[in-house]
């Protein structure tokens, strides 16, 4: 039997509850689907979507005036850590709403997509990246030109995950009111119906070694016709004030902590399916859990798993008292993201052959780690943005 968790002081019997019920249902209704839906490549069932919606998943940060769950980053962090344990896919299309796209100038839209995003009814795409244009945002060549009373967007996106599936699709481009004006980079919403394409939108999924149930898209917009009123500053209510790249960087901030909370979900659930496995995979007459070799790996896993599941509270937990948090963003984003695919790694080793096989649900575990310290910026970029807070460089 195992000794019961510890909890730090932050953790008050609210977040013990929600705890509780988010760990119930991963165990019980997000990992069965997740061990035979992924392997088919195909988008998250609308029925695990319409749970997530009624247990309140997609507003867990808008206020509880626009019926959401008016939680932080915390809880944000928590939930996702719970989910991914079982299908990071789950915890990835829960960020997809949280008020993503519902900061309108129009108060009224403002409120009647808080209110859809709190129900899961306002769940998006970002067409951010582009195909020269990944890390490096500020680069993007992707343009809304005038026209007339509205504008005209041309362009290419990659990575646009949920875009055919979602309720619409966040557009990042230059901005450009003139023909030689070099334009600022602003963010557009493209309203449709699910599984569907806006009119000149044409799209091309990619084809991933992971992250299944997330289907990810080439997008090439071709004469898109979008309004000023479409205009929304990208992130919800977590998001910082501000408009264009520097509330993009702000919101990226919250993106990088509840990644690595989902780091550390995937690095658990490989280490709690290693424990088992090796109670009851029997070699040379005893368990493999005898073998004192194979013991202190273990031990070594789980105490990763734990640092890092401290870091990132510790770091919402700021975040949600106000403290502007980038550089340990970074840092906790970095750490628990290698730490996974150390995690998984050596999960799948202590599976021996039977890891490298589709038996066990390790194999999606190790092939979601990988990718944790690719996206919402890379280890390297991660690294440039704690290096230049400790070693600043002096002005040109």
């Amino acid at each position: 039997m195992q000794p019961p968790q510890l909890q730090p002081p932050w953790f008050t019997p609210g977040r013990a509850e929600l705890l509780s019920t988010v760990r119930t249902f991963s165990s019980t209704e997000v990992l069965p689907v997740a061990n035979t839906h992924d392997r088919t490549e195909k988008a998250i069932p609308a029925e695990l979507m319409n749970r997530l919606a009624e247990l309140g998943y997609f507003g867990i940060t808008v206020p509880k005036e626009y019926g959401g769950l008016g939680l932080g980053v915390f809880e944000y962090s928590m939930i996702s850590e719970e989910l991914s344990r079982s299908w990071m896919s789950v915890a990835s299309i829960i960020a997809r709403a949280q008020g993503l796209g519902t900061r309108f100038d129009d108060p009224n839209r403002r409120v009647a997509s808080s209110k859809r995003s709190a129900r899961g009814e306002w769940i998006g795409a970002a067409a951010f990246s582009e195909p020269d244009s990944g890390s490096d945002l500020g680069s993007i060549q992707t343009v809304a030109r005038r026209v007339g009373d509205g504008y005209v967007i041309n362009g290419h996106k990659r990575w646009c995950g949920n875009a055919y599936e979602g309720d619409f699709i966040l557009v990042m481009c230059r901005l450009q009111e003139a023909e030689d004006d070099p334009g600022t980079i602003r963010t557009f919403v493209l309203e449709k119906p699910r599984n569907s394409f806006p009119a000149g939108i044409t799209g091309e999924p990619i084809d991933k070694i992971g992250y299944h149930g997330i289907v990810s898209w080439n997008l090439t917009f071709d004469d898109v016709r979008a309004t000023s009123a479409d205009l929304v500053e990208p992130f919800g209510f977590s998001g910082a004030e501000g408009k264009g790249f520097k509330a993009v960087e702000n919101g990226l901030n919250i993106a990088r902590v509840q990644t690595a909370a989902r780091a550390v979900g995937l690095a658990r659930g490989a280490l709690e399916d290693t424990v088992e496995y090796l109670q009851t995979r029997v070699q040379f007459g005893s368990p493999l859990g005898d073998f004192q070799a194979l013991r202190f790996t273990v031990a070594d896993m789980a105490a990763k798993v734990a640092q890092a599941r401290a870091f990132y509270q510790y770091v919402a937990t700021l975040m949600d008292n106000g403290v502007a948090c980038e550089q340990e963003a970074a840092m906790t984003k970095l750490l628990a993201t290698e730490m996974a695919v150390e995690v998984t790694g050596l999960a799948l080793q202590l599976h021996g052959g039977n890891g490298y096989t589709r038996e066990h649900a390790i194999e999606r575990y190790w092939r979601d780690a990988r990718l944790t310290t690719i996206f919402e910026g890379t280890s390297q970029i991660q690294q440039k943005i704690i290096s230049d807070r400790i070693l600043p460089r002096p002005p040109r």
